[in-house]
C-alpha cells in the first residue's frame, strides 16, 4: 500500500500544480486527461456555451476550481455558471453545470465521487460525457439517466444543448 503526505489546504491552495489536481481531505489527486478526444470535446462544449452565453446568462470555463467543502476541491473539466460576473478565482458558491469528460483511464468509482461531491454541495446539473462512444449521463438529486434522445436539459434556466451539434464540432476536426 502506497504512504500518502497529507497537505493542509492552505499549501494546496498556494501551489501551482500542472495540470491542477484535485483536493480531497488532505490528499492531492491527479486528474485523467490530456488526450485529444478529451481535449477536444472539452472544447467544443465551451464553443457551444460560450457562443450561446449572452442568449442564456450563462459563463462557461475549463478547469475551474471549485471548492464542494472545507476539505474537498475538484476541478470539472467544463463548469458553467450563470450571470455575467465578477467571478471568483475559485467558486465556492455551486456551479450551474458541472461537467466531465471521461478519459480512458477514468474508473467508475472515481468518478461517482466526483459526481456524489458535486450533488452534496448543491450543483443541480452534473454531466458525464464518454467521448469514445459518444454516451452521455446526467445527475440531480433527484437522480441519473443516461440521455438517449441526443438532448441534454436543465431547467431554471430552461436550456438545451443539442449532443449532434456538439459531436458535429468533432466530426468536423476531424474531416
Amino acid at each position: 500500500m502506497k504512504a500518502t503526505t497529507l497537505v493542509p489546504v492552505e499549501e494546496y491552495l498556494r501551489t501551482s500544480y500542472r495540470p491542477d489536481c484535485d483536493y480531497v481531505d488532505g490528499e492531492v489527486l491527479e486528474r485523467n486527461l490530456g488526450e485529444h478526444d478529451h481535449s477536444d470535446l472539452q472544447s467544443e462544449l465551451l464553443y457551444y456555451f460560450r457562443s450561446r452565453r449572452k442568449q442564456w446568462r450563462l459563463h462557461a470555463v475549463v478547469e475551474q476550481r471549485v471548492q464542494v467543502a472545507p476539505s474537498r476541491f475538484r476541478i470539472p473539466d467544463v463548469c458553467v455558471v450563470k450571470g455575467g460576473g465578477p467571478y471568483p478565482a475559485i467558486y465556492r458558491d455551486p456551479p450551474f453545470i458541472c461537467i466531465e469528460v471521461l478519459s480512458k483511464d477514468d474508473t467508475r468509482r472515481s468518478m461517482q465521487k466526483r459526481i456524489d461531491d458535486y450533488l452534496k454541495f448543491g450543483v443541480p446539473n452534473v454531466w458525464v460525457i464518454d467521448p469514445a462512444d459518444r454516451r452521455v449521463w446526467t445527475y440531480s438529486s433527484e437522480g441519473s439517466r443516461e440521455v438517449k434522445d441526443g438532448v441534454l436539459r436543465t431547467e431554471n434556466p430552461s436550456i438545451e444543448v443539442s449532443l449532434a451539434e456538439v459531436f458535429a464540432g468533432l466530426d468536423d476536426a476531424r474531416s
